[in-house]
């Protein structure tokens, strides 16, 4: 890798130049790679702690099913000590003991109070994913550090393919494509946060609560993650969805009209596209679908702007014919 130079459309380059131009940038993006890992895995805990915040609380699985009322196992064990410290206080207040009797009373209600105190709340303990083998929570905690390694370098990735594709493309095709190099990660980043933000949290909620009075609800690390990612990963590549229209509509396969006129179908199209992705139940299912359809419309309607532009060139391309002396019937 002794230099990556930008490459100008009519450079003549022979199959080695290219192949070293590859190498090169290869090893850009593994470089970025390698570091943006070592970063995360550094910071593993802050992750995953991110991670889990879409776990509910303990006590939350059992408000999903309306059980809310019922007394858990935290509540059941600070009645029981408020009961023996309501004894103890009594008794330390009896007028029938004696003083050192009543001053070991005092002590022990004084005791149970603290101990009382330095119970953990349900209600306020966040949930756990657990892990079932030995040497489950490294490869897990390397797995996350993975994920988030490559969603950070996803910049430097995209920039460098796009370096290396540049050069084949003329003036015009640049015009095109970086703009869509700029888009592609911020919708692919905002479909991540979508989910994260407004999918996953009643999703997992949904998911974990269902019927939990019947099961013993335990949730494994490593699939909680990979549900968790890979619904992240989904969702950002349904984001991509008004480029890929963009797409069809600039090699002239759809436009505007046929947007408008064939929406129903769309809509179909749209809502097996979210049923295909990670969880297939009604709450994440349709909280996947309602961004598409809003992203289906926008589509539509930036559809119709190319094409009142491209009607707009071609009117003014076949006046500028006319105006020359030709006939453009």
């Amino acid at each position: 890798m002794a230099r990556i130079r930008p490459i100008g459309h009519d450079d003549r380059l022979s199959i080695v130049d290219h192949l070293d131009e590859l190498r090169s940038r290869l090893i850009i993006c593994l470089a970025a790679l390698v570091v943006a890992f070592g970063l995360c895995f550094w910071q593993n805990n802050r992750l995953i702690h991110v991670l889990n915040r879409a776990l509910p609380h303990n006590s939350a699985v059992a408000a999903h099913n309306g059980l809310a009322s019922l007394p858990t196992e935290d509540t059941k064990e600070r009645q029981a000590i408020a009961k023996v410290q309501q004894a103890a206080s009594q008794l330390a207040a009896s007028s029938s003991l004696s003083s050192s009797d009543r001053a070991a009373a005092q002590q022990m209600a004084q005791g149970f109070a603290q101990f009382a105190k330095a119970l953990p709340s349900a209600e306020s303990t966040q949930e756990k994913p657990i892990t079932i083998g030995v040497g489950e929570p490294f490869t897990t905690t390397l797995t996350v550090a993975a994920y988030f390694a490559l969603l950070f370098s996803l910049p430097v990735l995209i920039y460098e393919a796009y370096a290396f594709v540049i050069p084949a493309l003329n003036q015009n095709e640049r015009g095109a494509a970086l703009p869509v190099m700029i888009a592609a990660p911020a919708l692919f980043l905002l479909g991540a946060a979508f989910t994260y933000i407004v999918v996953l949290p009643p999703a997992v909620h949904f998911l974990q609560g269902y019927n939990a009075d019947q099961f013993d609800v335990l949730v494994q690390a490593k699939s909680y993650y990979s549900f968790q990612v890979l619904t992240m990963l989904a969702v950002g590549l349904a984001f991509e969805l008004p480029l890929a229209l963009l797409m069809l509509h600039r090699i002239g396969v759809i436009n505007g009209q046929t947007l408008t006129r064939h929406w129903r179908y769309a809509l179909v199209i749209i809502a097996v596209i979210a049923a295909a992705m990670p969880g297939a139940d009604p709450v994440t299912t349709g909280l996947e679908t309602a961004p598409l359809v809003i992203l289906f419309l926008a589509s539509i309607v930036l559809l119709k702007i190319a094409d009142r532009r491209a009607a707009a060139r071609a009117a003014a391309e076949a006046k500028a014919a006319f105006g020359d002396g030709l006939d453009p019937t």
